[in-house]
């Protein structure tokens, strides 16, 4: 349904998908852009890139839905006493608390490994 000039909102529906051109409501992009599932590892790595040169601790890998990533996400945060984000399925976790993770996780029963540098 694309054409030259796309439709961005209609006094129907309203706003309109840019990519698929349907009503955003009944848009198929989000639902196929679902989360890779990873090989059951979680990976642990210091990243610093694009941060203006903070590091962050990032988990990839986990098992978990959406719902349970976010409380997991707090639990760690209030271990190492920081802040985070989930995006993409993945944790982010301001600093470096490989260490700190690393066991917490395995406590949990995850398969966890340490990656990067």
């Amino acid at each position: 349904m694309r054409t030259e000039n796309p439709t961005v909102y209609s006094t129907e529906s309203g706003r309109i998908c840019p990519q698929c051109g349907r009503p955003q409501a009944d848009c198929t992009c989000k639902k196929q852009a679902a989360r890779p599932q990873g090989d059951g590892i979680a990976r642990i790595f210091r990243d610093a890139k694009g941060r203006k040169g903070k590091t962050v601790t990032l988990i990839t890998g986990l098992p978990l839905d959406e719902e349970a990533l976010r409380k997991l996400l707090s639990d760690l945060k209030r271990m190492c006493g920081t802040g985070g984000a989930v995006k993409d399925g993945a944790l982010e976790i301001q600093g470096d608390h490989r260490d700190v993770i690393f066991d917490e996780l395995k406590k949990r029963g995850f398969a966890v490994k340490k990656a990067g540098g």
